[in-house]
Order: C-alpha cells, then sequence, then structure tokens
C-alpha cells in the first residue's frame, strides 16, 4: 500500500479509538487499543464465542511481537468524570482498595517511596518510587517489588517468584486530559525486558482494573471482582 493510504486507514483506526498514538520525538507510534476491546468481552462476548476472541488475542500479539522498542502495554478510555475525581481515584488508599484491591501508601512528591499493600501483604522496597507527579494531569511511578510473601498471598510458586523477580523494574504511567464532560485517561506500562513475563501479567490484569477504576467515578460501583495486574 502507498504511504499515504496508511495514513489514511490508520486515522480512521485513531477516530475510532481502536488505535492508540503516542509521540516520541519525531515517531508516531501506533497500539491497538485494549479498552473497546475489553469492553466488548465484558459485555457482549459469550462462552461460545471465546474461541474467536483468542485468536483475535493471537493476532494482536504476533503483530505487537516486533524488535523495536516499545511500551508492552498502551491503554486508553474516556470516563465521565472531572481530573480531580480521577486524581484520586489513581492516588487515594480509599479509591484505589475499592476497585483495585490494592492500597498505594505515599506522599506522593518526585522520589518518595511508595508502600503497597494487597492481599494482605505490605510490600515496601526503596524502588518503589514516585517519578512524575503533575497534579490532574500526569503520573508515574515505578512498578512494585516481587517478594515471597507476594508470591505465597497470589498463588505463585518459588520458580515463578524467581522469574519476575529477576527482571528489571518497570513503570507505568498516567496521563490525563480534561475533555470538558469526560476525561481521556492513557496508560502506559513499558520498560519491561524482552520477553518480559511481568509484561505478560499486567497486561492480562491492566484492563480490568481499569474498567473498576471507570465504573466506580462513573457509577459509584465496582464490577463483580477485583483482580490485580500483579
Amino acid at each position: 500500500m502507498a504511504r499515504q493510504s496508511v495514513s489514511k486507514h490508520l486515522a480512521v483506526l485513531e477516530t475510532a479509538n481502536l488505535v492508540v498514538t503516542i509521540r516520541r520525538g519525531r515517531e508516531k507510534l501506533h497500539y491497538l487499543n485494549a479498552a473497546p476491546i475489553n469492553d466488548i468481552a465484558e459485555r457482549w462476548i459469550n462462552r461460545y464465542d471465546q474461541e474467536r476472541v483468542e485468536a483475535l488475542s493471537d493476532l494482536k500479539r504476533a503483530l505487537e511481537d516486533t524488535p523495536m522498542q516499545q511500551p508492552t502495554f498502551v491503554y486508553r478510555t474516556y470516563i465521565k468524570t472531572t481530573p480531580e475525581q480521577l486524581w484520586r481515584g489513581l492516588t487515594e488508599p480509599a479509591f484505589t482498595e475499592r476497585y483495585w484491591g490494592t492500597t498505594l501508601v505515599s506522599d506522593w512528591t518526585v522520589g518518595s517511596t511508595i508502600t503497597w499493600e494487597v492481599h494482605g501483604v505490605t510490600v515496601a522496597d526503596p524502588g518503589q518510587i514516585v517519578l512524575e507527579f503533575e497534579p490532574y494531569r500526569r503520573l508515574a511511578y515505578t512498578w512494585h517489588t516481587f517478594t515471597p510473601a507476594w508470591a505465597d498471598a497470589h498463588g505463585y510458586s518459588d520458580e515463578r517468584l524467581s522469574i519476575v523477580a529477576s527482571e528489571r523494574r518497570s513503570k507505568v504511567t498516567f496521563d490525563i486530559e480534561d475533555l470538558g464532560s469526560i476525561v481521556k485517561l492513557t496508560v502506559v506500562h513499558d520498560d519491561f525486558d524482552p520477553g518480559s513475563t511481568v509484561a505478560d501479567m499486567v497486561s492480562e490484569g491492566w484492563p480490568r482494573v481499569l474498567s473498576e477504576l471507570k465504573t466506580l467515578l462513573e457509577t459509584g460501583d465496582t464490577l463483580p471482582t477485583n483482580p490485580d495486574p500483579r
């Protein structure tokens, strides 16, 4: 296809929110958006269609599993709320406990540590820190530490713990854009090792957690369960 035709088709997909674009320097990177796909899975797909869903998931992995340096997980959603309420949802323990089942404790200044409390386990580590903090606009922090207590709480074997604990620490970034009556939230989780096991784990967990967040902010309630992207 001609470059102009490719650009035209990508623009249509971006308008439909099926593709998310992120600029890095002079590059414009495109990613399949997990948000609308996850919404379909939550609301419409039944067990008879599961095999088709798995086939599409395999296709997504094949298309995105390239040697180029890129964020492993990109998710964009639109929430009927305010930037202030969304910010509270991302940083206040009372909110994160409700939709995530996880309590994040920090003074939320750049360089400060974050203590994670999940499934009755407290994980504190000097490497769990706030990287960026722009209230109502942008938040970034390093991902949590994998400890034996955490592995026991989630039912992971010593072998799996050894694998994830040996990987370098990743980071997650939340970008918030006020669109008036709604807020655009873009989540990028990156800095993984090639072939990362942790990347696979968070890619499975984040869509559900962010759906929980959206539901809580828009309805005041949560979905039936509260999985953790781990």
